[in-house]
Parts: C-alpha cells; structure tokens; sequence
C-alpha cells in the first residue's frame, strides 16, 4: 500500500508541494490526459459525480465527451446530479437532457451500484466535492462505490478535491455498533482527510467487502496542504452556500436530531440557530419552503428567535451551541433531542447525547474522544497524500 501511493504521489504531483496554484484531481485529468494512473481511451466510463464535479465553468461529464471518451453511465449521490434535491429527498433515475447519457441515483433504495448497472462498463470515475465531515454523505457512496467496483472487477479511479475542513481532527470516532449511511467508518467526526485518502484507508483497512480485489487510483490535489483555506467554487450541497455554512456545518449537523432551526428554509441555512419558544437569542427568522433546498424545513412558516451566525468566526468542532440549546431547553423541562436514534448515528454513538443531556463541560467531553483521536491518528498516517501538520 505505501508503495501504491508513493507511486500515485510521484506519478502525479510532488507530496510535499510548493505554494502553487493547487489543481484539482480531475483538472489534471482533463488538461493533461497523460497523467492519468489508468488508460481512459476506448473504455466504457461510468461517472459518479453531481454539480460540483466541475473544472473551471465546465461539467467534467462534458469534457470527457469533448475528447471522445465514451461515458455510459453517470451515477448521483444524495441532492441528484445537479445537486437541486433537499436533503433525504427521493432522486429518480432519468437522462441528462445536456448529453443524453443516462443518470442512475445512488440515493435511496439503490446506494450501491448494481451489477447490471455497472454491465460492460470498463472504468469507474469517481469526482464528488466533500466537506470533510464524517456524516456529510458523500463518503458511504463513495463506500458503496468501492464494493460495487471491487465485487465486479471494475478499476476505479478517484479524482481527488481538497477538504475545505481538512484542518482538523476532532470529535468522538464512530462506534461500528452506530453505523449507518451518515456514518459507516470508525474515524472521527472530523477527520482531516480528503474522498482520495479515505479510498485508500477503507481499502487498505478492510472496511469493504473484497477490498483485496479492488484495483484503486488515486489522483492527487496538485500542490494541496489540508491546512490550507479552501473556498468551494460552487455549492456542493443546496444548504451549503458558501464557506461560512461550510465551517458552520460540523457544529451545527447535530441539530437535525432536535426541534431547532439551522436556517433550512432561509438564505443562510447552517448559519444561524434558533427556536419558537423558548427562544435561543434575539435574531429573528422565518424557514419558508424552497424548492431545491427545503421543501419542508423545520419550524416552516414561523417566527423563529436564535443566534446570527454568519460573521462569527467558524472552524472545527464547537459544542457551546449544543450545551447552551440543552442547558436552557432543560430550565423549560424540555427534551434538546427529539431524536435520539438519529443523534446517535449522527455522533457514531449514544456517549455525546448522553453527555450533553448529562450536563458535561465542553472541556470533559473533549477529553473523552482524545485517546481514540491519537490512536486515528496514527492509524491514519500510511493513507496521507498531502503533508500533515497535525502530529
């Protein structure tokens, strides 16, 4: 394995990389076919990508097709392929009306290709822009994705994107016991690697069925530290507008267990938090359906009280919202997780809800993560691509 990825590093940008301008993995494929790991010419290509598989203003799909590939089979995550689905919203399978190549959802029933999907394709490409957050959902299809290729003998190769959260390692590592689609790995909640070293991790670590059989690639961010700031050029979800919600998102995520509004059904979803009564704060807001990002939000239609978050100054894992939230719902006598199935899958255990509703300090529940972080850590080292600062 380390072999593999020194090869990969080598072959396709320097590891340690000077302060250039960063490309991403499919911007090298497209501009400069040759570097490809794995021969694209006279193959039958399968993409799972969606909106923010993008080069420039250009679609990767469109650009394969400029050079003559041939792409079958375009697959999409959760949102759909132009990434206007709400968040658990049902994707229909249909047919680009741009390309005419068809498009199969991996979000619902069907979160794994399947055989006769994946009949007479040669290569899978994989191109989704993560936030770094292990219940963000596009990391168990990229999980799906990999068995699907490994269990049908299909090479995939992974076009890398940086992590726009790549800065930190942080909150309780997943209990295999808790795992679900918004959560499938036993690493962090922030794990500070990018889709690229994730491949390489699950296939390295086992964490797929036949992961020996899997022929991974891996194209790396070219001149990419994950301590770098990252702007994202398009969204890569509909509530995450902007790099504010993006730095938000870790910290606020929880609150889907709970009555709360995060701001799904306004301008700045994941970037203020508030309630009816009792009211978090003073700012006031009002969640409206709208179609492509919230057809139903929570407290939809009325006055909602809380906290304007979108010039504080955002990074990591912050649990005073949560702490705060239960402090003051329990002085009502009221439950903070209405949820609580769904807040534990989303913390990979029930050890957070417990202590937040327990009334531990921000400090002692850090603490408690932090021997299962140094042991991620470390277990983490032979799949890194890009520098790490963090040891």
């Amino acid at each position: 394995m380390r072999y593999l990825m020194l090869l990969l590093c080598f072959a396709a940008t320097p590891c340690f990389a000077e302060a250039k301008e960063l490309q991403t993995g499919a911007q090298q494929l497209v501009t400069q076919p040759d570097i490809s790991p794995v021969e694209l010419k006279a193959k039958q290509i399968a993409l799972v990508v969606n909106q923010s598989s993008i080069v420039g203003d250009t679609h990767l799909l469109e650009l394969l097709l400029q050079q003559d590939l041939t792409v079958k089979t375009v697959f999409s995550p959760e949102h759909g392929f132009r990434g206007t689905a709400d968040a658990g919203a049902k994707v229909d399978n249909s047919i680009d009306p741009d390309t005419g190549v068809a498009v199969l959802s991996l979000y619902g029933k069907n979160k794994k290709p399947k055989a006769q999907a994946l009949k007479g394709i040669d290569l899978l490409i994989f191109d989704l822009q993560d936030v770094g957050v292990r219940y963000y959902t596009y990391l168990s299809t990229l999980h799906y994705v990999m068995e699907a290729a490994a269990a049908q003998n299909i090479p995939l190769l992974v076009l890398d994107r940086p992590n726009p959260n790549g800065a930190y390692v942080d909150g309780p590592v997943l209990d295999k016991d808790y795992q679900s689609f918004v959560g499938m790995h036993p690493i962090p909640l922030l794990h500070g690697m990018t889709l690229g070293e994730l491949a390489l991790m699950i296939k390295g670590e086992g964490w797929i069925n036949k992961a020996e059989q899997l022929k991974l690639y891996v194209l790396p961010v070219k001149n990419y530290q994950r301590d770098m700031p990252y702007d994202l050029p398009v969204r890569p979800s509909p509530n995450l507008p902007n790099a504010q919600a993006v730095a938000l998102y870790p910290s606020l995520g929880f609150f889907e267990a709970t009555p709360l509004s995060i701001g799904r059904g306004t301008d700045f979803p994941f970037q203020v938090l508030g309630y009816t009564n009792p009211p978090l704060g003073n700012f006031a807001f009002s969640p409206v359906a709208k179609a492509g990002a919230a057809l139903n939000p929570p407290l939809k239609n009325q006055l909602v009280l809380g906290l304007d978050l979108r010039s504080v100054k955002a990074g990591g894992l912050d649990l005073s919202y949560l702490i705060q939230a239960q402090r003051l719902f329990a002085k009502h006598q009221l439950k903070l997780f209405n949820s609580p199935d769904f807040m534990d899958k989303l913390s990979g255990s029930h050890k957070l809800r417990q202590q937040i509703e327990q009334g531990w300090s921000e400090a002692q529940i850090r603490q408690s993560w932090q021997s299962e972080l140094i042991k991620f850590r470390q277990q983490r080292q032979p799949y890194l691509l890009y520098p790490d600062h963090q040891l």
